[in-house]
């Protein structure tokens, strides 16, 4: 990915989303939210190269810069949160994708967001479910998207999906993570018992406030 029109159909394919040049200098387009006209993308040229300004979670900032160095701080921005890419070639098109879905849905706070900032606070020794999460949320009746986003988890050593269970109590078939024996032996190695694929709500649900 180094042609802007490449990098602009992908931006334009997430919800709610426009493109504007609001400077004089038409070399800048930006990618914006409707409504709150909140920008999750800016796109200019520089240096020889297609560049992008995303926003980028804290934890994640020096992963990206230390792992490609034509991911460098932001360029005209707040260099804590914001993250340049610069489209030399040298980065797969899927991580340009991911940096840019994720500055997305941290302008956006997207209901995956919010899922994972859900599921971040199981604690230890607990399960939820997910009508739970979903709850948790802002919406009782996502716990299907709840499964989706759980399966697309983006950073499982700090997102503890493997905490999440169904109404039952069971144990997800296809754990995403490591194979269908993960998630138990994740569950046990915090102290849970698993019998027959089922953790025992009454026990372990986490009784949040």
């Amino acid at each position: 990915m180094t042609a802007r029109e490449e990098v602009l159909a992908y931006a334009l394919s997430f919800a709610d989303v426009y493109t504007e040049r609001p400077f004089r200098d038409q070399n800048w387009q930006l990618v914006r939210i409707k409504g709150s006209k909140k920008t999750f993308l800016w796109i200019y040229d520089r240096g020889g190269y297609l560049n992008l300004n995303v926003k980028v979670a804290p934890e994640w900032r020096d992963f990206w810069r230390n792992t490609y160095p034509a991911v460098v701080a932001g360029y005209h921005q707040n260099k804590m949160h914001w993250n340049t890419i610069i489209l030399d070639g040298t980065i797969p098109t899927q991580d340009i994708k991911r940096m840019i879905a994720e500055s997305y849905d941290l302008i956006a706070d997207s209901p995956t967001k919010r899922i994972y900032e859900a599921v971040k606070k199981i604690p230890k020794g607990c399960v939820a479910t997910y009508g739970m999460i979903a709850a948790l949320a802002g919406d009782p009746n996502m716990a299907r998207a709840v499964g989706n986003a759980l399966h697309k988890n983006p950073d499982p050593a700090n997102i503890p999906c493997y905490r999440v269970v169904n109404a039952k109590g069971e144990l997800s078939g296809s754990f995403a993570f490591g194979g269908e024996a993960a998630q138990e032996k994740l569950l046990q190695a915090d102290g849970i018992e698993v019998i027959n694929g089922r953790v025992d709500l009454e026990k372990y649900q986490w009784k949040f406030k």
